[in-house]
């Protein structure tokens, strides 16, 4: 008996060690798999009319975009929601710094646009939202945007010579493993002509003004900073208002003559 006794408690411990390798392999992390977005090609958002390649814009059949000829790659589409999801602001409301103070707190995150006398501050959180917001700053069209996939913020000039563009959302994002980390961005498009533009590459990639680059405004007239930045530096600033809606126009003027912005924007290269 007493020769046998440590053969079982060897057999035991051994036994104990199989089962709780066992349990250390089972119980290992396994790799966390990305959430796999909605790819636009399966389902089913290019098709064509006509001959024309198009991409599918809304339950509207006059809202699909024309990219015959377009830049980009059909399989690299992500979503397809349609163009007017998202309230792109077409006339933003704004508040005054001391009503603003009530909300925000000092390390919430803001664009910040200045021109003389006026200066306009937008929420990172109220741009996640909108993703675009059409404004004017000091009589100039401007528009402040922020794709919250790509963590990119920035103020735009919508003056293209003597043209005025008008941005929305396409309701799709677009990603390419050589630009900006791979990661997903937002893809807008103008109403004036539905050129799609993606700001990763800061051009138009389809429509009549294609390649042409958007216009980001010069760093001395904005800035991406905080609220207690905006509060201290700037007290009479206009604070974009949360919560805003619209009802989607029906309609809007279109540039059948695109060349002006095109002779405008070779002669500025």
């Amino acid at each position: 008996m007493n020769k046998i006794l440590p053969i079982l408690i060897a057999l035991t411990l051994l036994s104990c060690s199989r089962n709780d390798l066992a349990e250390t392999k089972q119980a290992a992390p396994t790799e966390t798999v990305k959430k796999q977005r909605p790819i636009a090609l399966e389902n089913g958002k290019f098709f064509k009319i006509n001959d024309r390649d198009m991409l599918y814009g809304g339950a509207d059949s006059l809202q699909h975009f024309d990219i015959t000829d377009y830049d980009l790659k059909d399989g690299q589409f992500h979503y397809g929601i349609g163009r007017e999801r998202f309230p792109a602001l077409l006339a933003p409301a704004f508040s005054n710094v001391a009503e603003a103070d009530l909300i925000w707190q000092d390390d919430d995150r803001f664009l910040l646009a200045y021109s003389g006398a006026e200066v306009k501050a937008y929420s990172v959180k109220d741009l996640t939202r909108h993703e675009v917001v059409n404004d004017e700053l000091n009589g100039q069209p401007i528009m402040a945007v922020y794709c919250i996939l790509a963590d990119l913020g920035a103020i735009y000039s919508r003056q293209y010579g003597e043209k005025e563009l008008t941005f929305g959302l396409s309701g799709y994002t677009y990603y390419d493993k050589e630009v900006w980390d791979g990661l997903d961005g937002f893809v807008l498009w103008d109403r004036e002509t539905e050129s799609l533009w993606w700001p990763l590459i800061g051009r138009a990639v389809s429509g009549a003004l294609k390649g042409v680059s958007l216009l980001e405004m010069d760093k001395a007239n904005w800035k991406d900073t905080n609220w207690k930045t905006v509060k201290s530096s700037y007290p009479n600033a206009k604070v974009l208002i949360s919560g805003q809606d619209f009802e989607r126009p029906k309609d809007w003027n279109r540039l059948v003559d695109v060349s002006p912005i095109i002779k405008d924007y070779k002669a500025k290269k």
